[in-house]
C-alpha cells in the first residue's frame, strides 16, 4: 500500500487537511539535538522511564521535584553517584519513589557520558544517526541505557526532536493494515520491517518520519 492512501484515510477521519496538519509533529532542525546540554538528555531519558507504566500527568506535575532532587542531572556526576544517595531517594517525596527505576539514573548518566566522550556530547551522537536507521539506534539505547527498551526510547527521542516513529498501537494497527507488518512489533524482526515501511513511505512523500507516524495513526479507526 501506498501512503497516499493512508493520508487520505486520516484526511477523511479527522475532518479535513487542514484539521490533520494541525496535528502534526512540527520539524525541529539538526543543530537543536546538537545546542541541548547532556543534562538535559538525562532528564528527559529519566522522565521517559518514569512514566513507562505509570500516570504521565502525575509525573509531569511532580517534574519539579525530580529536577531539585537529582539537583539538576549532571550525567558527571550521576554516572558514578554514592549508593546512599540512591538509597535516600527511595524516600524523597519529591518524587515517585521506584527504587528500580531511581537506579537507571546512573546507568543511563554513565551511557550519556560514553557517547559524549566519543562524539563531543550526546546531542552530537544523536545528530549524526540518520533516521532511516531508527531501528539501529532504538537497539543502541536498549544495549548500552537502563529502561530504554519498549516505547520509552521512542517517546524520549521525540520529546527532544529526533526526527523518528513511534510504534504506538494505532501505528502498529495501521502497519498490519498496509501490510509491512507481520512479526512482533516488539522483535528485531517487527523493528526492522517497521524502519522499511517508514523509510520507502519517507522516500515516497518526502515527509519526516514524525510526521508519517502520526498520520499513520490518524488514518485508524479507534
Amino acid at each position: 500500500m501506498g501512503f497516499t492512501e493512508i493520508h487520505e484515510r486520516a484526511i477523511a477521519r479527522k475532518g479535513g487537511l487542514d484539521a490533520l496538519n494541525a496535528l502534526l509533529p512540527k520539524p525541529r532542525p539538526d543543530t537543536e539535538l546538537e545546542a541541548r546540554t547532556d543534562d538535559r538528555y538525562l532528564s528527559e531519558i529519566t522522565r521517559c522511564v518514569f512514566k513507562a507504566g505509570f500516570v504521565w500527568r502525575v509525573i509531569d506535575h511532580k517534574w519539579a521535584g525530580f529536577e531539585a532532587a537529582f539537583h539538576g542531572f549532571v550525567p558527571a556526576y550521576w554516572q558514578q553517584v554514592p549508593p546512599d544517595v540512591l538509597e535516600a531517594l527511595a524516600s524523597d517525596e519529591r518524587i515517585v519513589r521506584n527504587m528500580q527505576k531511581i537506579r537507571t539514573v546512573p546507568e543511563n548518566a554513565r551511557m550519556i557520558m560514553d557517547a559524549a566522550r566519543e562524539h563531543g556530547s550526546f546531542g552530537a551522537f544523536l545528530k549524526q544517526w540518520p533516521s532511516e536507521d531508527q531501528a539501529g539506534l532504538l537497539s543502541w539505547l536498549k544495549r548500552n541505557g537502563a529502561r530504554l527498551g519498549g516505547n520509552s526510547a521512542q517517546y524520549f527521542l521525540r520529546r527532544v526532536g529526533w526526527d523518528g516513529f513511534i510504534l504506538s498501537h494505532d501505528v502498529i494497527a495501521g502497519l498490519r493494515q498496509a501490510g509491512r507488518l507481520d512479526a512482533s512489533p516488539t522483535s528485531k524482526k517487527g523493528l526492522q520491517q517497521a524502519q522499511a515501511a517508514f523509510t520507502d513511505w519517507q522516500q515516497e512523500t518526502g515527509l519526516p518520519y514524525s510526521q508519517l507516524s502520526r498520520i499513520l495513526s490518524c488514518s485508524v479507526e479507534s
